[in-house]
């Protein structure tokens, strides 16, 4: 059964799709500690998508705030029902878009002990909440040449859950940054009914440049599904700075739209054309020939070979 093999928590939120224009915006900016500065770049991005007649804008992770420091993130995170978020809510609304929050800074639990949750939220042209997803893998690493950074310190990882539900541009999956080099989630996400994955992320410009690119159309030509990768960009602030390339991927692994480099608000589209996902899938099939058996070796606990020992079984 997929729950011996893919624990995550299986959540599907259904909505009726016929007849509905397909074409989806993905978002890309520079964020910094102003809470105002950031919205107006986002009511920016609603501006773009809705003239480009998109029904659904992807905004990257740390959308509302980026800063110095992991205090100062601490310090000004608010609940999805709070004030800063509910300007958001109004953009939605007075834009009639669908919009992919990828990345809130959700204040941490009552008790808790003081980190945040890294929170997706989707939220449909009526400015409601339609789904939420804290991101699960969570970016402790020292990048080579590059910073050291600990998301853990102030960031609270979320449960496993695979999550997914219906837009006006198909069957959406969500994730959020650090997830996109852990396959096994996108993988709970496609048997689920994925069609388009959403990964927002704030790629560092070392990884961004060594892998963003490479691991998008992995991950979109292994589940044959869209990939929508909205991006930070740019110089944030004396210490960190975004790689960009906010991207659009079609199943095949074609890159449909690159927003490229540099500072400021940009959006790249792509028309999520179901019927040629479902031709890439008829004719190579890789869902019908996965092995539940095969896939069942990631979980099993084992004992790493020691340098020199034999492989025989293990390989």
């Amino acid at each position: 059964p997929a729950s011996a093999i893919a624990p995550f928590v299986f959540l599907v939120i259904g909505m009726s799709t016929a007849g509905l224009s397909r074409l989806a915006a993905v978002g890309q900016m520079t964020s910094t500690s102003s809470h105002a500065g950031n919205l107006a770049q986002v009511s920016d991005l609603c501006a773009k998508a809705a003239a480009a007649g998109a029904k659904l804008l992807c905004i990257p992770e740390a959308f509302a705030f980026i800063g110095s420091h992991h205090t100062e993130t601490m310090a000004q995170a608010t609940a999805l029902d709070g004030e800063l978020f509910g300007q958001y809510r109004n953009l939605a609304k007075s834009h009639n878009l669908w919009l992919s929050l990828g990345g809130f800074h959700e204040v941490g639990d009552p008790g808790g002990d003081g980190r945040v949750h890294n929170t997706h939220v989707i939220l449909d042209a009526n400015g409601k909440t339609v789904a939420d997803y804290r991101k699960t893998f969570l970016f402790d690493v020292a990048v080579p040449n590059g910073p050291i950074l600990m998301e853990s310190r102030f960031t609270v990882p979320g449960p496993a859950r695979a999550v997914v539900l219906d837009s006006p541009v198909g069957r959406l999956g969500l994730t959020t940054c650090y997830d996109l080099r852990f396959p096994e989630l996108f993988t709970a996400l496609v048997r689920r009914g994925a069609e388009v994955i959403l990964v927002p992320s704030a790629f560092t410009e070392q990884t961004g440049r060594a892998h963003w690119h490479l691991l998008l159309r992995a991950r979109a030509v292994e589940t044959q599904t869209y990939v929508l990768a909205a991006a930070q960009s740019g110089q944030h602030n004396e210490k960190r700075r975004s790689y960009g390339h906010a991207l659009a991927v079609g199943p095949w692994g074609d890159v449909i739209g690159d927003a490229g480099e540099g500072d400021g608000p940009r959006i790249v589209t792509a028309d999520i054309d179901l019927e040629h996902m479902r031709e890439v899938r008829m004719k190579m099939p890789i869902a019908e020939q996965r092995r539940d058996d095969v896939l069942a070796l990631s979980a099993e606990k084992v004992v790493p070979m020691l340098d020199g020992a034999n492989a025989q079984g293990q390989q």
